[in-house]
């Protein structure tokens, strides 16, 4: 068969290996950088253990980009499960969420975990990484798998499994070290010696296991506490538990028995609880102005509007503005290192102009604040005339909120609240399948982008990448400089968002450069049902902001 790798025409023999060809042809590095991790066949990831049926072109996929970071980190953990089994067979680990860069996990286990066990879980994984041992993929019946699961005592899998549309179910193991089997919605490296940098950090009864650094691939992470952070996960897991919504099983039997509508109301009485606890919080202070910050899809206006709600009722007029219209007029806004506009720049913002303005409205005086007109990509020549009065406070909200930056020395910075929002999901599909934070955040942009701007699944999939960059460098670093941590993640949010994106994301061609995005989010959408309840949705919830009907915008 004729193969092209890397752009390199090749012949490959019947039974061959995507790595044998690899090796043989030399693209297999030592160094992470250079060591391919999968390979990318007609827009789909493969494991290098995947044998070509006929021709095709192969692309490599190495750490650098995010599939690579996933097959990484799906590998690691696959690691660290199995020596955890091996060396505590009766321990049990739970993959919660992720806490910065790195994954936490509780382990159940009698006695209690300890710093101790880390120590020796984190010695048999570099044995056992030493070793280079073979990870091998299996495909089994959905009958196998059950009994399996159910004999090994994954109860959460079996129970993901009735969820299955497929009749089979690809499982990994290590045959060479134990008996153990899992599966993740996604592809590992082919053996244990590919996954050689890493940490552990101890947490109580868990840890945070951290993978390598992508613009350093052979330092680990280092771990940094974000107590806000931790909090606000630690809630948002208490609250899955309180309506039994963690895991896509519970979620699915909650749509199937009709009992969704009454977590839709829980839900939302939660969210409203955190917005008045947030009201009350700007209150104490005695507040002048509140900064709203957070990344992409987010919910950021519709929490503007809500906290601006709860102010109303305790006998506050809060004044809304948008740090959008303080853009620069486009001639003057920062470039990026392809020589393209970078409105996610700081300095895309006349910073001079706002302190300015927020100096003088914190006062009591009258300001012409700049309203940036975005079809002439330059502020308008008449702005919006302000005056804030005793009972009003200002309500900022833009992605750089949080950036010292936008507070000069001139602000009184005890009158100013700061507000981080953020959708920090912690339901998982079972025990070790997270559902990332920006695999919910991806979704609402691309229903939003549809119903709103009448985008295409590609168009809002290639800005992507640029937009997770942005946050990167201008929204996630200053997150524990909030006053307030709240969470905008709905735990009923992935059957309702299924009925709008699943479709669409289906018409995604197998040619598009996108298709692997798309794929990877529809995987995961297969074991959700979706839920025909909307019109129990409330019309000021944050899931309005995104499939439509938010009276805030009326």
């Amino acid at each position: 068969m004729k193969l092209t790798i890397e752009n390199r025409p090749c012949e490959i023999e019947l039974g061959q290996t995507i790595l044998e060809k690899v090796r043989e042809l030399g693209l297999a590095g030592e160094r992470l950088a250079d060591r391919p991790l999968a390979a990318r066949i007609g827009g789909e990831i493969f494991n290098l253990g995947y044998t070509p049926m006929h021709d095709t072109d192969i692309e490599l996929v190495y750490y650098a980009e995010e599939e690579g970071v996933k097959v990484y980190e799906r590998t690691l953990q696959f690691v660290l499960i199995m020596c955890m089994r091996k060396l505590f067979p009766k321990a049990r680990v739970f993959v919660r969420y992720s806490l910065g860069e790195g994954v936490y996990m509780t382990v159940d286990k009698e006695p209690a975990f300890t710093v101790e066990d880390m120590a020796l879980l984190k010695e048999e994984m570099r044995r056992v990484i030493g070793l280079d041992l073979k990870l091998q993929r299996k495909r089994l019946s959905i009958s196998e798998a059950l009994s399996s699961f159910e004999k090994d005592g994954q109860f959460d899998k079996a129970a993901l499994l009735k969820w299955r549309r497929f009749s089979y179910f690809d499982v990994y193991r290590c045959p060479e070290y134990s008996e153990y089997i899992d599966y993740y919605y996604g592809e590992t490296a082919p053996s244990t010696g590919y996954v050689s940098d890493f940490d552990l950090h101890y947490m109580e009864n868990g840890l945070v296991m951290l993978r390598p650094k992508r613009e350093a691939p052979e330092e680990p992470i280092a771990y940094v506490p974000m107590p806000k952070m931790e909090a606000v996960f630690r809630r948002t897991d208490s609250w899955g538990r309180l309506m039994t919504c963690s895991t896509a099983n519970e979620l699915n039997n909650r749509v199937e028995n009709g009992s969704v509508r009454e977590l839709i109301r829980v839900n939302e009485a939660l969210h409203e609880k955190m917005f008045a606890k947030t009201a009350d919080a700007i209150i104490e202070r005695g507040a002048k102005a509140v900064m709203i910050a957070g990344p992409s899809s987010s919910g950021k206006t519709t929490s503007a509007n809500r906290i601006a709600t709860q102010l109303r009722a305790e006998g506050l007029d809060p004044i809304m503005i948008s740090l959008d219209n303080y853009y620069c007029d486009r001639q003057f806004c920062p470039r990026d290192e392809k020589g393209e506009l970078d409105f996610e720049h700081i300095n895309a913002l006349d910073i001079k102009r706002f302190n300015h303005d927020l100096k003088l409205l914190m006062a009591g005086e009258e300001v012409e604040t700049p309203i940036f007109d975005f079809i002439t990509q330059k502020p308008k020549e008449k702005g919006q005339v302000l005056r804030c009065g005793p009972d009003q406070l200002l309500i900022i909200e833009g992605i750089h909120g949080l950036n010292p930056l936008m507070l000069g020395s001139e602000i009184d910075h005890d009158k100013v609240f700061k507000v981080y929002v953020s959708a920090l999901t912690t339901i998982n599909l079972d025990d070790h399948n997270r559902v990332r934070t920006t695999d919910f955040r991806i979704l609402r942009r691309l229903v939003r982008d549809y119903e709103t701007r009448g985008a295409s699944m590609e168009r809002t999939l290639s800005m992507w990448a640029s937009v997770r960059r942005g946050e990167s460098r201008w929204i996630f670093p200053y997150q524990e400089e909030a006053d307030m941590v709240l969470n905008t993640i709905l735990h009923y949010e992935p059957a309702i968002m299924k009925r709008h994106v699943y479709p669409l994301l289906l018409t995604v061609p197998p040619e598009s450069e996108y298709y692997c995005m798309a794929r990877s989010i529809v995987k995961y959408l297969n074991y959700f049902l979706e839920a025909n309840v909307e019109d129990e949705i409330p019309p000021t919830s944050i899931l309005r902001e995104f499939i439509g009907g938010n009276t805030f915008y009326n």
